[in-house]
C-alpha cells in the first residue's frame, strides 16, 4: 500500500513524523537507492527498500507509551549539542527507541510523555493547546487568597494553594501552589507559544509581587498524571490511558487529572 514516506518512517520508530520530514528535506531518505527530498513522496513499506538517516526501515515496531518524571536541569530531548543531561539518561536500558512529545522547561521537573508512535505524536501536537497542563509551583513566602485570585486573573490561569501538613506549615517559609493552564478558543491557534508566554508572565508577575518562583513541577498533561512515578523514573501506560490519548489526538478536549498532593 502506498503511503507518505514520513508516515512510514514514523510508524517504524526510527523518528517522529516531524523529524522524518526534516530527514526527507535534508536528503537523508532513500527509496530503492534514490534520494527523496519531497514531502509528498509515497512508497510501499512492503515492497520498497526505504532508508532513513542511514538506517533501513524494517517495518512497524511495537508501539510503546510511557510517562517519565523528569528531574530539573535535564533537557527534554534525546540529545543535546551542549552536552547536558537529556531524557536518554533516564531511559538507559530501555529497549525501544522513543521520543518526547512536546517540551518541558530545562529548569522544571515533572511529566514528560514519550512514545515511538509517530502518528499519534503528530496528532497530539496538532491539538496540544487543548490539553490542560497542571503545574505545582513553589514560591518564596505565602500568597494570600486575595493575591491568588488577583494574580490568577491577571495572568489568565487558575491558581490555588496546595494542602500543607501542619508540621510543614510551621517550619516552611515557602509554599506550593497549583496552576492550571489551558488555552481558550480565542488563543487556541497560538498553541505552545501561548503557554510559554503565560509561564514567563507568571514568573515575572510573582517576582514583581515579591514571591519569586523557586521550583516548578508539571504533574498533569491532559489525561496523564505523574503520580506514582519517582523522579528520574518512568512508567508504562496501559490500554485505558492510551485510549484517552487517542481521544485527544482526535480533537477531544481533555482536562488533566491530578490530586492535591502534599509537597515538601
Amino acid at each position: 500500500m502506498q503511503e507518505r514516506l514520513q508516515k512510514i518512517i514514523a510508524r517504524s520508530g526510527i523518528a517522529s513524523r516531524r523529524h522524518a520530514e526534516k530527514l526527507i528535506l535534508s536528503g537523508q531518505v532513500r527509496v530503492n537507492g534514490r534520494v527523496v527530498t519531497e514531502l509528498g513522496t509515497k512508497a510501499d513499506a512492503a515492497t520498497d527498500r526505504i532508508e532513513a538517516a542511514g538506517r533501513v526501515v524494517k517495518g512497524e515496531e511495537r508501539h510503546v507509551y510511557l510517562v517519565l518524571n523528569k528531574p530539573p536541569e535535564v533537557v527534554s530531548a534525546m540529545a543535546d549539542p551542549e552536552g547536558r543531561k537529556t531524557l536518554k539518561n533516564c531511559l538507559r536500558g530501555f529497549p525501544a527507541r522513543v521520543y518526547p512529545v512536546g517540551n518541558l522547561e530545562y529548569t522544571a521537573s515533572g511529566l514528560v510523555f514519550l512514545t515511538n508512535d509517530g502518528d499519534l505524536a503528530a496528532k497530539m501536537l496538532k491539538h496540544w493547546g487543548e490539553l490542560e497542563q497542571v503545574y505545582f509551583v513553589k514560591v518564596k513566602g505565602m500568597l494570600t487568597l486575595e493575591e491568588l485570585e488577583r494574580l490568577g486573573k491577571e495572568i489568565g490561569v487558575r491558581m490555588r494553594t496546595l494542602r500543607q501538613p501542619d508540621a510543614t506549615r510551621r517550619r516552611a517559609a515557602n509554599y506550593w501552589y497549583e496552576m492550571r493552564m489551558r488555552e481558550t478558543k480565542k488563543w487556541r491557534v497560538a498553541s505552545g507559544e501561548w503557554r510559554e508566554k503565560k509561564k514567563e508572565e507568571m514568573r515575572n508577575v510573582l517576582f514583581r509581587e515579591g514571591h519569586p518562583v523557586e521550583k516548578m513541577k508539571r504533574v498533569g498533561l491532559g489525561p496523564l498524571t505523574v503520580e506514582g512515578v519517582a523522579e528520574g523514573r518512568y512508567g508504562m501506560l496501559g490500554a485505558k490511558e492510551v485510549g484517552e490519548l487517542r481521544k485527544v489526538a482526535s480533537g477531544g478536549w481533555r482536562v488533566a487529572r491530578t490530586e492535591n498532593k502534599q509537597k515538601t
